[in-house]
This record gives structure tokens, C-alpha cells and sequence, in this order.
């Protein structure tokens, strides 16, 4: 029997950005470096595929310093981690080497400079996300306000109107943040805002090419893990600009396709931490149920590349 055609339609940009290319070659560098195991403090990027590979080479996740054995060396990872972890990791004089993204240490570095200008600050994130929970560490606790959505912003209790700052997580929604920050300004008219947008390139990027892609498609993939926030957001904005059937999936595995024999347009975009051979093995996998005819949609080009920190330079 013919099999229906099916067209993919390829998001670019989409899948890996330069802060998780580096984060990923940080880890690699240091295995060969300093040899198996390498331990790292927490997941080093939010993505199941890339962690198992990483797990395969020797890298070792673990939740805290405390599960790093004597003698062996330590990555954070990309999402950043409160003051108090590098400072336990001086004063256990272990070797470490710092995978946050440089964009993320943008965000740290732009609060301690409001901070030490007498603002108070206030967060726009996700409760308990990694990078969330390495900002607010930034500074003492309680110094950081946190907001989730539109509706926290009129529950504030802040010590002094005339003297506020804003900072965004990275992987954010750009239309709620945007919604987020208005609600700020009208409360707060003296906020002070970052003098550039805190939330990442590649994130802003892979959410204009969904927004392209979303009213041409049938149905559209994000292939990311269900932990990783920018992935999630991919979902949420392709809903929100016309394709209902938008969907997370880690792999091709995870994909029904069944559930999709009727369509006969697909997107296929992937989060910022997922590989690009999960977006080639889902175009396989369509093949077994369609007969497949693939194009790619460009709305931006990247080109950004961040230096390996000094110590596995070399």
C-alpha cells in the first residue's frame, strides 16, 4: 500500500546553542584531561540523551559536593550554582571547573551590580529550576524576589518602590516575560530594567522559528527532555501561535504515530539541549509511516561560540 506523504518541516535554529555546546566540551575536555571519573553537580544540560552519552565517557552526575570523592575534579553545570558552591569548593581545595553558561553569568553579574547600587531585585523564573536557584544565590537569601507569572507581580511586597531591578531566567517564554516585565513597569514605574534582555539568543531564536513554522503545520515535535525549560516553552509557543498539536518528545521512540496518521505537515524543532541526531532519527522514523519529503525554515542565522574556561584550554 502507498504510504501517505508527509512533509517535515525542519526549524532552524533549533537544537544545540553555544552555552550547551561548551558546557557539553567542558566535560570532555576535563575526562580527558583528568581521566575517568569526572564529576559533575547536577545534570550538566537537561537532556537524557546527552547526560547517557556523557555517562558512557565517565562523567559521574551527582547532587552535591559532598558525593565528590577526594582527589577527583568537579563541573557545574550550565544552569549556574549559588556563591556557596565554588566557595565549599575552594575550601575543600578541590579541583573545579565552572560550565555556566556565559549568559546566565550575564544575569549573575547584572544582579550583584543592582544589588551593590542599593536596588533590590527581583527574579522573573521558575521556582526551583537550576539556574532560578543559582540567581537567587547570588545574594544573600531573601535578597531576590521571585515572580512566576503576571498575577505575583500585584502580591510584591518590596522595601522601596523608587529602588527596584528586574533580572529574567534565560529559558523563559519571551511573550510572558514581556507580559511580566509591563506589569512590573506599570506597578513600578522607576524599575530599573537589564540593559540587554536577559533571556538567551537561542532561546529567542528557537521560539521565532516555532512562532514561523506554527500556522503552516499540522501538528509540530520539540524533541527535548520534559526538565528542560526551554523545550517546554517551544510547546507552549507553538500552542499559543496555532498549532494545537504541539508535543515534547525525548526521541523518535517517544513519538505515536499513529496518533498522527492523518496529518500532512509536521514541524520538527528541538530544545537548546537536545542533539541534532535525535531530529535526524525522528525524520527516519516518520519514514516507516510516510512517505517523508523534508524542508527547512531559516529565520535566523547564530554564529556565537564562548571560550573553554582557561584550565582545559590548553
Amino acid at each position: 500500500m502507498t504510504k501517505p506523504v508527509l512533509k517535515i518541516i525542519l526549524a532552524s535554529p533549533r537544537g544545540f546553542c553555544a552555552g550547551v555546546d561548551r558546557a557539553i566540551e567542558i566535560v570532555e575536555r576535563a575526562l580527558a584531561k583528568f581521566g575517568a571519573p569526572v564529576y559533575v553537580r547536577h545534570e550538566i544540560v537537561h537532556n537524557k540523551a546527552v547526560l547517557e552519552d556523557l555517562k558512557s565517557k565517565g562523567a559521574v552526575f551527582v547532587d552535591e559536593l559532598a558525593d565528590v570523592p577526594e582527589g577527583r575534579p568537579v563541573v557545574f553545570s550550565a544552569h549556574g550554582v549559588p556563591k556557596t558552591i565554588p566557595a565549599e569548593a575552594q575550601r575543600r581545595n578541590m579541583i573545579y571547573v565552572d560550565a555556566t553558561c556565559p549568559l546566565v553569568s550575564k544575569v549573575h553579574h547584572e544582579a550583584a551590580a543592582r544589588a551593590r547600587a542599593g536596588k533590590q531585585i527581583i527574579l522573573i523564573g521558575h521556582a526551583g529550576h537550576p539556574e532560578v536557584v543559582g540567581t537567587m544565590g547570588q545574594l544573600p537569601e531573601g535578597d531576590i524576589l521571585l515572580v512566576e507569572k503576571t498575577a505575583d507581580v500585584a502580591a510584591l511586597r518590596v522595601k522601596d518602590p523608587q529602588n527596584l531591578a528586574y533580572i529574567t531566567q534565560t529559558t523563559l517564554s519571551v511573550d510572558d516575560t514581556a507580559e511580566i516585565a509591563a506589569a512590573l513597569k506599570s506597578r513600578f514605574p522607576a524599575i530599573f530594567s537589564p540593559k540587554k534582555e536577559d533571556i538567551c539568543y537561542a532561546t529567542a531564536n528557537r521560539q521565532a522559528a516555532v512562532k514561523a513554522l506554527a500556522k503552516r503545520v499540522d501538528a509540530l515535535a520539540v524533541i527535548g527532555s520534559k526538565n528542560s525549560s526551554n523545550s517546554r516553552r517551544l510547546v507552549e509557543v507553538a500552542k499559543a501561535h496555532g498549532c494545537a498539536r504541539a508535543f515534547l518528545a525525548d526521541c523518535a521512540a517517544d513519538i505515536d504515530w499513529e496518533r498522527l496518521k492523518d496529518i500532512r505537515a509536521l514541524g520538527l524543532t528541538a530544545g537548546a539541549s537536545a542533539p541534532e541526531r535525535l531530529v535526524r532519527e525522528v525524520v527516519e522514523a516518520a519514514c516507516a509511516h510516510f512517505s517523508v519529503e523534508t524542508e527547512t525554515a531559516t529565520t535566523a542565522e547564530e554564529r556565537v561560540v564562548f571560550n573553554i574556561p582557561r584550565l582545559l584550554a590548553t
